[in-house]
């Protein structure tokens, strides 16, 4: 059995396919069926290991970005998407999955259209409350469609759709608590704060941290993730800013998390603060009370909505960015760690929201419909 699992060259839609690699592998191996060839379509690699360590082949696809503004930059972007379509025909047509499995993204519309002209079955996810075009018009003819969030569920065909929830690799299910203060060298038992702002980073809360920064450390051990981009400036200015506290070694700025500091650092938390994406699914699994600080809906339309659905299951809290200041951040921050009441009812919250098992429904199901189709 072959299969071409696709999706956007980000982390949010990259580490899920991992999870669907990892469960595929798993399944396999427990029904004793022969071990598929997984192949994986992008436009980088993005995580080589990942790949490496599940097996998983790297096939390049093309694909120009179709914004929702005039630019000129369509006009170059629909050529690169032209080529692209082609590069994947003679792709897939080389390779002839069984099945492809897509997490949907300007750069999936290529393997997908290519799927349509040589007729192999297809299976979407929609990790997103509203979903994208791409995902939108797949619908049309994928065999099954999975969703992240009920509110999904409405913009696609009732007898397809299955609300299973978004995939998680099995190693950052589970936050590492035994050990977790010793590993990020925290000599007290304060209450710690997790901020997470997307693989790159994000500015926006970056500065909202900064501009409180002196007042955080008073109170808790705050453990920063600042993308890579932006860790020296961060480090230059906390330097400066705390250069007179006496709590100075409370902050813990990171460039980046790789998986046994995000296991340690989510093991920590009291309360974690992160934008709107695929991280709301960790943070579920992890049981932790969260700040949800969504990308405005003019940059990014899926993740207000994201927020608030996440919301509405009571468990967190949501600021939207125009009304974001380092003093507002500041008092939400208070309010939740100074309240048992509050923590207890979003760790319930996150518990009910989260489902653990996505990743093993997703690939049973990839697994029969490609078992089907290569009867």
């Amino acid at each position: 059995m072959k299969i071409i699992l696709t999706g956007g060259g980000t982390g949010g839609h990259f580490y899920p396919i991992i999870a669907i690699a990892e469960s595929i592998r798993k399944i396999t191996k427990a029904e004793k069926l022969i071990e598929p060839s997984l192949y994986y379509m992008g436009p980088k690699q993005y995580d080589e290991r990942a790949l490496f360590e599940n097996g998983v082949i790297f096939e390049r696809s093309y694909a120009g970005k179709i914004r929702r503004y005039f630019s000129l930059l369509n006009v170059f972007d629909a050529v690169k998407t032209v080529i692209g379509i082609i590069n994947a025909v003679v792709c897939v047509w080389r390779i002839y999955p069984d099945v492809i499995f897509s997490k949907g993204g300007y750069v999936s519309f290529p393997v997908l259209v290519a799927a349509r002209l040589l007729r192999i079955p297809v299976i979407i996810h929609e990790s997103d409350s509203h979903p994208g075009r791409v995902n939108l018009w797949a619908g049309k003819f994928a065999e099954k469609i999975a969703v992240s969030y009920k509110e999904a569920s409405e913009y696609f065909p009732k007898e397809k759709v299955a609300f299973t929830g978004n995939p998680v690799r099995r190693e950052v299910m589970e936050p590492a608590r035994e050990g977790a203060r010793e590993f990020l060298k925290l000599e007290s038992d304060l209450p710690v704060i997790l901020i997470l702002g997307g693989s790159q980073g994000s500015q926006r809360i970056n500065e909202a941290i900064i501009g409180v920064l002196p007042e955080l450390v008073k109170r808790y051990y705050i453990i920063h993730q600042t993308g890579k981009d932006n860790i020296e400036e961060i480090i230059h200015t906390a330097d400066v800013i705390l250069n007179e506290s006496l709590y100075r070694n409370r902050y813990k700025p990171f460039a980046y998390l790789n998986t046994l500091a995000m296991r340690m650092a989510s093991g920590a938390a009291t309360l974690v603060i992160s934008r709107a994406g695929s991280q709301i699914f960790e943070i579920a699994l992890w049981g932790i009370p969260s700040i949800i600080i969504p990308i405005p809906e003019e940059i990014s339309h899926d993740q207000t909505s994201n927020a608030f659905a996440y919301a509405s299951a009571g468990a967190c809290s949501v600021i939207e960015e125009i009304n974001l200041t380092p003093h507002v951040l500041l008092a939400e921050v208070d309010r939740i760690a100074e309240s048992p009441d509050i923590r207890k009812k979003m760790r319930a919250g996150a518990q009910h929201f989260a489902h653990k098992d996505a990743a093993d429904t997703i690939a049973g199901e990839v697994i029969r419909i490609g078992l089907s189709h290569n009867q």
